[in-house]
């Protein structure tokens, strides 16, 4: 029952960003298209898997100033858990090849979100400099795994610093989003998983920080998560 569970919820992925096409079309590149759709692949998928969502802290995501949002990845069902805590205006950053994804690359692209080419640093570098460059112009947010790859629920893994960069050349404050680890646990019966609770901590300011305080920046944010993540 689990594995039929795993699987309409994946499927609702396609179907949804599908009917959400149309839209992305005539509003392109309007990051807000994500917030949306993110809140209601959310919706759907937890709702097929059965899945609860204990949230703490909601207060600390602010709605009314551009942030940058970190956060733990773990599996590629962070997308259940978590794709409804987009703030407005929000962006995100993936893998170039997402573009080739039946119906979720396309809407992807037409979200005006960070596509990397991890293969060349150069072009990386300057697509994390855009996305700075429109924090401060167009008041957009963005949404960073910092880790840049799953961790599998075996804890946090060491961060990159492209979100840091960002969050400090704007003077946006980061936005810590926690979610406890889980490794996909169904319970008994009919197969619903167990719950994933999600602490979402206190903005940290950037503003007057420099570049050369980037390294200890990422360090103190990454002893946050740590901690809330082992307390949750």
């Amino acid at each position: 029952m689990s594995v039929l569970r795993s699987l309409l919820a994946w499927l609702s992925v396609p179907l949804l960003c599908m009917c959400a096409l149309p839209f992305y079309i005539l509003r392109p590149f309007n990051p807000d298209n994500n917030r949306l759709l993110g809140w209601t692949i959310a919706r759907v998928g937890r709702l097929i898997l059965g899945m609860k969502r204990p949230l703490e802290g909601a207060h600390n995501l602010p709605g009314d100033r551009p942030v940058v949002v970190i956060a733990n990845h773990q599996y590629n069902d962070d997308l259940f858990v978590m794709a409804d805590l987009m703030p407005p205006h929000t962006v995100t950053v993936g893998k170039q090849a997402l573009i080739w994804l039946p119906f979720f690359g396309q809407v992807f692209w037409l979200g005006g979100n960070v596509m990397l080419n991890r293969a060349d640093s150069r072009k990386s570098v300057a697509a994390m400099q855009k996305i700075s460059n429109a924090i401060t112009q167009d008041s957009k947010s963005l949404w960073v795994f910092p880790e840049g790859t799953r961790s599998k629920g075996r804890g946090l893994q060491t961060f990159k610093k492209g979100a840091f960069y960002a969050a400090v050349t704007s003077g946006a404050p980061i936005v810590m989003i926690c979610n406890a680890q889980y490794r996909n646990k169904t319970t008994a019966g009919c197969g619903k998983r167990e719950p994933v609770a999600i602490r979402i901590l206190p903005p940290v300011e950037t503003a007057g920080l420099t570049i050369q305080d980037v390294p200890e920046l990422i360090q103190r944010c990454r002893q946050q998560m740590a901690e809330a993540i082992a307390a949750l």
